[in-house]
């Protein structure tokens, strides 16, 4: 990953020989959310198998598509699906896609995911608006030589997920009458689930939900000076004294059960992301 704007500028070159619109704002859709895309306007859909340098997905669910056009009238250009650290992904790889975003001149990122509800108040099945995270991965698409061209060495994360977008969001849900929960997610590296301990230890330091994704991507966004919003559809509740065994058939099922009510959310907000 060396020469990471060369490369990025040959995978503009080959998505632009096909499609030379201009998408304002990226999205990313986690696992069990790839119907989200539905709704969307496509002229274009590339598989990432045509996109020279981007990892290929091998997640479950994970359909592994670049869609390129139109969501609510908001230029979008749609990652059907992401890589993951325990995929054996470097940090660099995980977090190429948010690049080629910003190469392809959007100023906003919608990132979204399962995870695990860790705060004892929210249940299977709910919204959460990500308000902050802890990176527990041990690992960060940062670490190595910097490109000033692509961002400063040393990123302020202090508001990493807007908190004037965190604002509107939780406007438009109110106007929606959507339970919104807001809280902070913890990121481990995976794939293995957590023992109960674990879960204990994560709610200790000030977690409400815990994945395996998404932060490393923040962290690339902030880097590239994009604003962020985030969501986590809350799939399994990790409580260490009610907790039951979960497998990732029902992850996924709970993500796409719960998907609709994300995307009537995410299709209110996209008309006044894009316009700030």
């Amino acid at each position: 990953m060396e020469n990471l704007r060369s490369m990025l500028d040959e995978s503009v070159a080959a998505i632009r020989r096909v499609w030379n619109g201009s998408p304002r704002v990226g999205i990313v859709l986690g696992t069990g959310l790839q119907s989200l895309a539905d709704r969307c306007q496509v002229d274009v859909a590339l598989p990432y198998t045509e996109i020279p340098y981007m990892p290929r997905s091998t997640a479950p669910s994970h359909r592994g598509r670049l869609l390129l056009g139109t969501w609510c009238g908001v230029p979008v250009a749609v990652m059907q699906g992401r890589v993951h650290y325990y995929e054996g992904y470097s940090m660099q790889q995980v977090t190429y896609g948010i690049r080629l975003l910003k190469a392809l001149g959007v100023h906003t990122v919608v990132l979204t995911n399962a995870a695990g509800a860790l705060n004892p108040l929210f249940r299977r099945g709910d919204i959460m608006l990500i308000a902050d995270h802890i990176n527990l991965m041990g690992d960060s698409p940062l670490i190595g030589p910097n490109d000033d061209t692509l961002g400063d060495r040393f990123p302020d994360m202090s508001d990493a997920y807007s908190a004037a977008l965190r604002q509107q969001i939780r406007t438009v849900a109110l106007e929606q009458r959507i339970l919104l929960r807001e809280g902070v997610l913890v990121a481990v590296h995976g794939p293995a689930l957590e023992t109960r301990a674990e879960y204990r230890f994560l709610r200790a330091i000030g977690a409400d939900a815990v994945g395996m994704s998404t932060v490393p991507e923040v962290i690339a966004a902030v880097h590239s000076k994009l604003r962020v919003v985030g969501f986590s559809l809350l799939t399994d509740e990790c409580f260490p004294d009610a907790l039951q065994p979960v497998s990732a058939a029902e992850i996924i099922a709970t993500a796409q059960e719960s998907a609709p009510t994300l995307q009537r959310l995410l299709e209110a907000v996209l008309p006044k992301i894009e316009c700030q």
